[in-house]
């Protein structure tokens, strides 16, 4: 990915949560946008969203029906030569991170066989 695609896939997520956060509540939920991938030649974006506390789907739902305003809302900002079209897509990395520290913490409660040092102490 060039350093240019960086920068406005940063830019993009940056404005993008903006947008949300003015125009858009989820009672009871968290709702960011985790990342930006825009396309070589700047025509389409993926917008990877993290949802905490609450259902996925309604909110992917609703914004993916909204894309067109949001997308001109967030290209009154970025001035770019095409608008990309926006589609909002679920990054589930959060839950799965819950989850792997969930796993961790039960495994180190499971009974642990002495070692040689603490076996010759005994």
């Amino acid at each position: 990915m060039s350093q240019r695609q960086d920068r406005v896939n940063e830019l993009l997520r940056r404005e993008i949560s903006a947008v949300l956060a003015r125009d858009y509540e989820w009672p009871g939920q968290l709702v960011t946008v985790s990342e930006v991938e825009i396309t070589q030649d700047f025509r389409e974006a993926k917008v990877w969203m993290s949802v905490l506390g609450g259902h996925v789907q309604p909110v992917l739902d609703r914004l993916n029906r909204d894309h067109g305003r949001i997308q001109s809302r967030v290209m009154k900002r970025v001035v770019l030569k095409t608008t990309p079209i926006m589609t909002f897509r679920h990054d589930d990395s959060a839950s799965k991170g819950v989850d792997m520290v969930n796993l961790l913490q039960e495994v180190d409660r499971i009974p642990k066989a002495l070692d040689a040092a603490d076996e010759s102490s005994t």
